[in-house]
């Protein structure tokens, strides 16, 4: 498992413009299987904590209104980043990244991240 998470996250600050930081976590502990940032005043660890609340929030919401559905992604808009929270189709794991919106190719990472999450859903 470490290997995957290793080598998951070089390929995200290799592949992924404007990298910030990533986090892998799973929503029913909360537990952080990875993290890391390219800024020592960027934690991760932190932010995800925080938007697994976010994540449990939008699943009560859906639940409530009785919809026939589940969460893809979640995208958070700040002035200079934008902050992903991608889920897993199992809804058993997120994927938070954070990444610089002046140097983001949004599609590309949504398209990388679609692609990771799968792996994670396998390997964890």
């Amino acid at each position: 498992m470490s290997n995957f998470l290793e080598q998951f996250t070089e390929d995200i600050k290799s592949n992924v413009p404007g990298y910030i930081a990533v986090s892998v976590t799973e929503v029913s502990s909360g537990v952080c299987y990875v993290s890391h940032s390219n800024s020592k005043d960027f934690d991760p660890e932190i932010a995800s904590a925080f938007n697994l609340e976010v994540v449990k929030a939008k699943k009560s919401a859906i639940k409530a209104l009785d919809l026939d559905a589940s969460i893809q992604d979640i995208l958070i808009t700040l002035n200079s980043q934008i902050h992903i929270i991608d889920v897993s189709e199992n809804g058993e794991y997120f994927i938070y990244l954070a990444v610089d919106s002046d140097k983001a190719n949004l599609g590309m990472t949504r398209a990388l991240l679609k692609k990771y999450k799968k792996e994670i859903v396998s390997q964890l």
